[in-house]
């Protein structure tokens, strides 16, 4: 088996540009941003169906506009073409390069800084310790979710937005600036960041598994198949750890993913939500009216989106680690 593989230059020191935080942070950023641009489609999918039935208990023979993740893709192509699949990718841009930015660039210091902690060395040579791994992963998704809440609150709204079937609260946003200008007049920075709550909660556990269980397939496959080619600097190895990353992260993280989108995209009234106050209370209005399982709403579509997302993020980021390690 023949596998692509970047090698180190021996006449460059391991790590002189991965152990650079700036380049860490532009690895992250560039490689989140050229996922996204594939995977925004499937993003307003998932979101006009989290967002679909919101809070009305399901009612036998009542027309739903979005009846499953194909549909809907065919319904809002034809009604709203590319430009409508594409909604919310500039507001989309900004939040990925905030929170993978941050995540991806600060993920290796902050695990480092855990383990010479809690072992004295940092986890280079180590073999992986997983509660540290998620606290690590946790921490930068917390962070970087704080920073890009503005941006993924502009996103949401300009992907709900629909004149072809509109689901949940319409903010009609004519660009991202528009989006921010408004909220900005209506509510000031508390405005901006309102929901942030809810976004923080959504990234550290989506930040937690995927950052954890990344180091860990990426570790195993490593170990176990070096004998087929499969090493750590494998394109095939990190495509096979992404694919089993994706599938856990979503599962974690959909519950977390569809109070955000709702609490993002309700109405505000004198500055407060129309619909919830917080996101435990969504979290108990959405299962009350909707059942447990409405938490799982928009399930296919977030790892269709998730599962692609993830593969081409960490495959761009390791390449483009490896380009650096080589030529920086």
């Amino acid at each position: 088996m023949t596998t692509q593989t970047i090698d180190v230059p021996s006449g460059v020191a391991p790590g002189v540009a991965q152990n650079n935080l700036f380049f860490a942070w532009f690895a992250g950023s560039l490689a989140s941003c050229g996922a996204v641009t594939f995977t925004n489609p499937v993003e307003v999918v998932k979101t006009r169906l989290q967002l679909q039935g919101e809070l009305a208990k399901a009612t036998p023979g009542v027309e739903r506009a979005y009846h499953n993740v194909a549909q809907a893709f065919w319904a809002i192509g034809k009604n709203e073409g590319l430009r409508g699949l594409q909604k919310g990718l500039g507001p989309g841009y900004m939040y990925q390069i905030m929170l993978n930015g941050t995540r991806l660039g600060f993920y290796e210091p902050v695990k480092n800084a855990l383990y010479t902690g809690a072992t004295g060395s940092t986890s280079r040579g180590q073999a992986p310790i997983m509660a540290l791994n998620v606290a690590a992963g946790g921490l930068c998704g917390v962070a970087g979710a704080a920073l890009g809440s503005p941006f993924f609150l502009v996103k949401t709204r300009m992907q709900s937005a629909s004149k072809f079937a509109a689901v949940g609260h319409q903010h009609n946003y004519t660009s991202s600036i528009d989006g921010l200008r408004r909220i900005w007049q209506a509510g000031g920075i508390r405005g901006l960041y309102r929901g942030m709550d809810a976004a923080m909660m959504r990234a550290g556990a989506g930040s937690a598994v995927q950052l954890a269980t990344y180091d860990h397939f990426k570790s195993y496959i490593s170990r176990t198949l070096a004998h087929r080619g499969l090493t750590d600097n494998s394109v095939y190895t990190h495509f096979l750890a992404s694919m089993g990353t994706g599938f856990f992260v979503c599962l974690a993280m959909n519950p977390f993913d569809v109070v955000s989108t709702r609490m993002y995209n309700q109405k505000t009234v004198n500055g407060q939500g129309a619909l919830y106050r917080n996101p435990f209370q969504c979290f108990y209005k959405t299962v009350a009216s909707e059942g447990v399982l409405s938490l799982y709403k928009g399930f296919l579509a977030h790892y269709l989106r998730l599962g692609p997302h993830t593969i081409l993020m960490f495959v761009f980021v390791e390449q483009i680690k490896a380009l650096g390690a080589q030529y920086f």
